[in-house]
Formats: C-alpha cells, structure tokens, sequence
C-alpha cells in the first residue's frame, strides 16, 4: 500500500480568486516541480480539508479539476494518487529549477597522501571497541566540550610519549579532526590574514578562507623570517604537506623568532609524525614555544579519516576563548566516537596499528622509490605514508591518466600549489594493497 504523501501547501485567504483553484494550482505547482512523484497518494479531501483549515468543499473542488486535467487519478477503496508528472527537463509556470544530480565518477582506487593502512589482523580491537560503546550509557545533555576527561587525560600521555610535549589532561581540546581545531582557532583569532605554505594542504587553506580569512603564501621549502601583518602561520613542520621535507632547527628557531616580532600564532599540524621510519619522530614544534604555537594532532591518519577526530593544545588564553565559543555552540566531537578512540587507546590497539603501518610503509616507500626515480626526482626523505615525486607537467599529467585508465588515482603536484610552480606526482601508498600499489607502479612507469 502507498504510504499517503504530507502536502507542503499554505493557501493565502486574502489572495484574490476562489480557495479551491488556488489549491489546485499550488498542487499542479507540486507535481511539475517534481516534489509530488507520480504513485505519490494524497490525502483525503476530509483530511486535507482539516488540515487546511478549510471546508471539504474546497478541497474537493480542487481535486476534481485535477483529476479533470489528467494530473490526479481516483482509484476505488484506495484513495487519490498522482497520474501524471512533467517529462524531464520541461519547467512549468511556478516550477522550482530541478536539481541536477551529479554522477560519481568511475570508481578509482585511490593513492592518497591521506588514507592510512589497517591491518586487517587487527579487527578483532576495532570491534571490541565499539561493541564497548554500544553498552555505556550516553551523557543525558551535552558533554563537556573539551572532551571526554578520560580521553584528554589518555591523549595527554599519548603526547607527551610520542611527541615530547609535556601537557595536562586540561589543556587538550578534543575537536572533529585538524581542520575544525583550525577552524576554532582562526574564528577567535584577532583579525588579520593567515599565512599558509605553498604547496600545502588544500583543506587547511580552504578552512581558512572559509571563516574569511586572507591566505598569504609562504614559499615551503624556504626559512620564514617575517610574519608582519598576519594574525597566524599554519606549517606542517614534521613531514611538510605535501613535499616531505622535515623543517630543520634552524627554520624552527627562524620561524618563532618571526611570530614573537610579528605577535602571530604558530598553527602546527603534527598530521603523521608517528611514521617516521628513516630516523627517530621529530620532536613538537610546540614543545618549543607553548605560548606561541597551537598543536594539532589527528587520528586520521592512524586509525580512520572518517572517524572525523583531532585534539588541539592552544596557548591558555586562545584554549580558554575556544572553549566558550564551543561551549555556547555545542561543537563538540560526537560522544560515540571518543569513547570508541579512548578504548582504542586504552587497549594498545592504536599503538598495534601504527606500528604495523610503519612496517608496512617502510617496506612499500623504497619499492615506489626504485619505480619512479629513474623517471623523476624525490621531492623529500621517505617517510610517511606518501612520497611526492618532481618531473615536467606534462609527464605528470601523462602518469596521471594513465593511472586513471589503469583504474588508479594519483593526484597532482599542481593541485597543491597556488603561487608556487612545482609540478609532478603525490602517490599515496597506504590506503592500497599490495597488489593494487604494484599495479599503479607498472601504469605510471609505462607512462614514464
């Protein structure tokens, strides 16, 4: 049986013209547009006329000179149900324009910078995890904004384990991944434009055009040494996205000198400084400066991108105006998946996915390495879960569809830059088997 349709109909008493063609029009309205279906069952005149508030006269008027004009059909014992609908592309009178669907392209496996590898071995935490969750009880009203206490208190150890930085449970902030801690940052930052390196990290820089913020380019591969006129620097120091490079001490001594003179916030995404397999994980920029650089971190690039959670470690007084903002907006990270992330922590399981990734990608960067150097140059050391590779456009371009036929995607060097004129390969090899990276590889060299 068709389930009986709400109509969206508000009739105007004091529009000139008797109610029952008003509400055959506005119900035409519907079906042209689109927002009635053929099939669709209406309402009964008696229940439609009830809840228009107006004689069931009315309401059979108007579906009588519907069913006149071939819009509406009566089916005995089973109500009124729409007939006939617009053919595709034709617009009538009041109609509101259709919105185009867009179709999804060809399903490509991705070789992301973004997508880390799982061992499947470990699934047996995963769900354990969750399955914890689905027995707690849920806060009765909104939580704590800055997070979960125990999850701050476990991302507190965590830091100061992994990273060298010595923090209290209460100056975490657990937030809905990287770009919403900036996003929080930038919005109670005085006013001013945010330098971001270039190439970078697209999202990062769309974030901060998004709370209109002005985007200043800073070269990524060179020392920063003035900051005068901007509210904040957002820098990748421990891997650069997407180039690689690890910003030397120097840079990093360079660079808080600058935003002490300019007084501007350092933004340090610590995005995948636990896979380092060439040397010992860099120490925090913010380990350097507490007061001047606000900490990102992710779980992204551990354990899941669609996990959608992050931590930020903010100077007191940013940390204590975001907490308000967030406070009154209710913006925090969804209760669920603290609790399965605090499990996850708790029971090792993070600390067992990232150090079987590690092995994996140290294994796969120098298979990628032997692939593509004798076609392109390594853009910085082999590390994480990416190695982004320096040749002409139009080879990159090449590779880059003949990756695509293969049924891969590769993205471009170019599509991370703005003022910068890099062009080459960004090739992801985490969110991939074996065997599809070793695909990838013999399509991107045949192109080479």
């Amino acid at each position: 049986m068709a389930t009986m349709t709400t109509l969206p109909l508000r009739l105007d008493r004091d529009a000139p013209g008797p109610l029952g063609a008003q509400l055959s029009s506005r119900i035409r309205d519907l079906v042209v547009a689109g927002t009635l279906a053929r099939g669709d069952r209406l309402p009964s005149s008696r229940a439609l006329a009830a809840e228009l508030g107006v004689s069931r006269t009315v309401t059979e008027q108007a579906y009588e000179q519907l069913l006149a004009e071939g819009w509406l059909a009566a089916r005995r014992g089973s109500g009124t149900f729409v007939a006939s609908t617009v053919a595709p592309g034709v617009a009538g009178p009041g109609a509101a324009p259709r919105r185009r669907v867009v179709q999804p392209a060809a399903d490509l496996v991705r070789l992301d910078a973004g997508t880390p590898w799982i061992d499947p071995r470990h699934a047996a935490g995963w769900r354990r995890a969750w399955r914890e969750v689905s027995a707690a009880r849920p806060p009765r009203g909104y939580d704590d904004p800055r997070g979960l206490p125990e999850l701050r208190a476990a991302l507190a150890d965590r830091l100061a384990r992994t990273r060298g930085l010595s923090v209290d449970a209460d100056e975490v902030i657990v937030v809905n991944g990287t770009t919403d801690g900036l996003r929080h940052l930038l919005t109670v930052l005085p006013p001013g434009p945010v330098a971001m390196e270039d190439p970078g990290y697209r999202a990062a820089v769309e974030t901060a055009r998004g709370v209109g913020r002005e985007v200043r380019d800073l070269p990524a591969l060179a020392p920063v040494r003035d900051l005068a006129g901007v509210a904040a620097a957002y820098v990748t120091p421990a891997h650069q996205h997407p180039l690689g490079r690890v910003m030397p001490g120097a840079d990093r001594v360079a660079l808080l000198d600058a935003a002490r003179a300019a007084d501007a916030l350092v933004v340090e995404d610590d995005y995948d400084s636990e896979f380092r397999y060439d040397v010992a994980p860099v120490p925090a920029l913010a380990s350097l400066d507490r007061g001047r650089v606000a900490y990102l971190g992710t779980a992204a690039k551990s354990v899941a991108p669609s996990l959608r959670l992050g931590w930020l470690v903010a100077p007191p007084e940013l940390a204590d105006r975001v907490n308000a903002r967030r406070l009154v907006t209710h913006e925090g990270a969804p209760w669920p998946v603290q609790r399965a992330y605090l499990a996850l922590l708790r029971d090792g399981y993070v600390d067992k996915v990232v150090r079987t990734a590690r092995r994996v990608y140290a294994e796969r960067a120098p298979r990628v390495a032997a692939a593509l150097s004798p076609y392109a140059e390594l853009a910085g050391p082999l590390a994480g879960m990416y190695s982004t590779w320096l040749l002409p456009a139009a080879d990159a371009v090449r590779a880059r569809d003949a990756a695509r036929r293969a049924g891969f995607e590769v993205n471009l060097l170019a599509d991370y830059c703005r003022t910068a004129t890099l062009t080459g390969l960004v090739v992801g090899f985490g969110g991939v088997t074996d065997d599809e990276l070793d695909r990838a590889l013999v399509a991107l060299v045949s192109a080479l």
